[in-house]
């Protein structure tokens, strides 16, 4: 057996990027005292979610990756022996915006970074006011727990990404998110239950909880929680986290059952890309 200790947190807003921050450094070491050897944190962990309103004030919670918040985390990784999936608001050049996850090693060195595709801009879903379209592909990281990939938020409504991540090779695919109720509810039950099933690897999907109203006003909306893992075949890995309480979700992923969910489906060996003339269509 492979088996992987793996954690997501569900955090709400607490008011400034610091004391978020230290909240997740905190979480980091509760998860390290219980034998947590990777951890992914909520999409743009360390500020309010801000696609709610265009407003350029919030530009300037973007960094660079490496970055003073990136090394921070660099260093706690090392200290901890623990594998960071951290999303930040990455600035490439001025005025150039992502919306970014840096995949750190357990040995705190910087492996990589995957940047948001899929960029919604719908009512509080503003996102291209803030973001450009990821353009670094879908890259997966070989981590001292394994190979792990990320998908963020808004991404999971498309397919075709989760696809490109088992086809490099993903073990665990990380999914923060920032997802309210409404049309969302019955996508987030099944999306990543779905792939997971159909590309044959682990998925970890965590959301924000709490409404962030002393930041947004009438405009806030309320975060429901229910973090999860889902296993290969599609099942949940034990229960879901709560609608609205701060978690740090802990479960044990055997590797080992990817293997066997392949070989009972032969979903790669039977693929047809030769015949999917329309995928790639603009």
């Amino acid at each position: 057996m492979a088996v992987v200790r793996a954690a997501i947190t569900q955090v709400a807003w607490t008011g400034d990027k610091e004391t978020m921050i230290k909240r997740h450094e905190e979480l980091m070491r509760d998860a390290a005292a219980d034998g947590v050897q990777i951890i992914g944190f909520q999409e743009l962990f360390y500020g309010p979610y801000f696609g709610i309103v265009p407003d350029q004030k919030y530009y300037a919670y973007v960094e660079t990756i490496p970055g003073p918040t990136t090394e921070r985390f660099q260093a706690l990784a090392k200290e901890l022996n623990m594998v960071v999936v951290l999303p930040i608001y990455e600035v490439e050049n001025e005025g150039e915006y992502y919306n970014t996850a840096a995949v750190i090693d357990a040995d705190g060195s910087l492996l990589g970074k995957y940047r948001k595709h899929h960029i919604p801009n719908l009512p509080q879903f503003w996102e291209k006011f803030y973001f450009r379209p990821g353009n670094l592909g879908y890259p997966v990281f070989n981590t001292a727990v394994g190979r792990v990939g990320v998908y963020i938020c808004y991404d999971r409504h498309f397919p075709e990404g989760w696809r490109e991540l088992g086809l490099n090779n993903a073990q665990i695919v990380f999914n923060p998110s920032a997802t309210k109720p409404g049309l969302s509810n019955r996508l987030w039950d099944i999306e990543q239950p779905a792939a997971a099933a159909n590309n044959q690897y682990f998925i970890a999907a965590n959301n924000r909880i709490g409404r962030e109203y002393e930041e947004f006003g009438e405009d806030a909306v309320t975060f429901y929680g229910t973090s999860y893992f889902v296993d290969p075949r599609g099942n949940f890995v034990g229960e879901r986290a709560s609608q609205d309480k701060e978690e740090l979700l802990t479960r044990d992923l055997d590797l080992d059952e990817i293997t066997q969910a392949r070989n009972d489906w032969q979903f790669y060996r039977d693929r047809r890309p030769d015949s999917y003339t329309r995928t790639t269509q603009p």
